[in-house]
């Protein structure tokens, strides 16, 4: 048996008849290197798990997942060189960068299967206080889609692991869209004028953000399940290789012929055709090792739950 979850693994789109026209936006990720397409995918799962918690129809959660899948589509003409850049972008480098929402808004509106759905890439960086781009416009300029956009791909950018940067822990990553979520510092009387033009809001949407902490707890919910039904099987493996074990000795310390063949065969009723019993003492070591392991992730598991229910917008 093997242990498997992937906490951005969405059923609710499998359930979704995507048709062909759908299918034909989802293919273009193709042309995006590894990293940004698997970025890409992970923000639509998440898009459509938000808009499924805010209560959104059916057909405004696929149009969303659509275009949450293409939102990075105009990356495939950012130079590598800036795109995949291990160290931190320099101003001019950021700018180049950033050409990406339009040159994507571009290969939308010259593609009448994708015209539909350019918002995705045009405004998922457009942030409530106009502090955005590419047009820095604010509130409810911006469209809903992309404000749902907004949040699932910074949660998923800060907290992916890539070969470039080091991986950041969810409730830290929560943390950061906490700070996004709310009003600038007032520094100065400009900032004061600013945010009372802007609503006195942050880049993100508070109602978007405290409903991504819904998706993660459930989700960190399931992957405990899930885990804890490995550790039962870890658990019942380690019982099999004790009783293997039990023989196994009697069989090592047994001079008589006939009685060490008989404690052989009850050895080999506890293991499996590829398993070796002269390996048995370092299986169990394995399994024990693996079980303490898996029990201590689920416990942090229960933490991270904890910790993120006590955050506060």
């Amino acid at each position: 048996m093997k242990e498997t979850f992937d906490f951005y693994n969405s059923t609710s789109i499998k359930s979704y008849n995507l048709d062909e026209k759908i299918r034909y936006q989802l293919k273009m990720l193709d042309g995006l290197d590894n990293f940004t397409r698997k970025h890409s995918e992970n923000v639509a799962n998440i898009s459509c798990r938000l808009c499924e918690k805010l209560g959104l129809d059916k057909t405004f959660t696929i149009y969303c997942t659509t275009c949450a899948y293409i939102h990075d589509i105009g990356k495939m003409f950012i130079p590598p060189s800036v795109l995949q850049k291990p160290s931190r972008l320099t101003d001019e480098e950021f700018e180049i960068m950033k050409t990406h929402t339009t040159i994507g808004y571009k290969m939308c509106m010259n593609d009448l299967k994708l015209r539909p759905y350019s918002e995705g890439p045009y405004y998922h960086h457009e942030s409530l206080n106009g502090s955005g781009y590419p047009n820095g416009i604010t509130g409810d300029k911006i469209p809903y889609a992309s404000k749902i956009i907004r949040v699932a791909d910074e949660f998923e950018a800060i907290t992916a692991k890539r070969q470039y940067k080091s991986h950041i822990g969810i409730v830290d990553a929560l943390n950061i869209l906490i700070e996004d979520a709310r009003p600038p510092k007032v520094k100065n009387a400009s900032d004061v004028v600013q945010n009372y033009k802007t609503g006195n809001v942050g880049k993100i949407d508070k109602k978007i953000l405290k409903t991504l902490f819904k998706v993660i707890i459930e989700d960190t919910e399931y992957e405990i399940v899930a885990r804890t039904d490995y550790v039962n099987f870890l658990k019942d493996e380690i019982k099999r290789i004790e009783s293997a074990q039990k023989y196994y000795n009697k069989m090592v310390a047994q001079k008589n012929p006939e009685k060490r063949e008989y404690f052989k065969e009850e050895v080999n009723c506890f293991l499996h055709p590829n398993e070796d019993a002269e390996k048995i003492p370092q299986m169990l070591e394995e399994f024990k090792a693996a079980y303490k392991a898996r029990e201590e992730h689920i416990t942090k598991l229960y933490d991270e739950i904890k910790q993120i229910k006590k955050l506060k917008i």
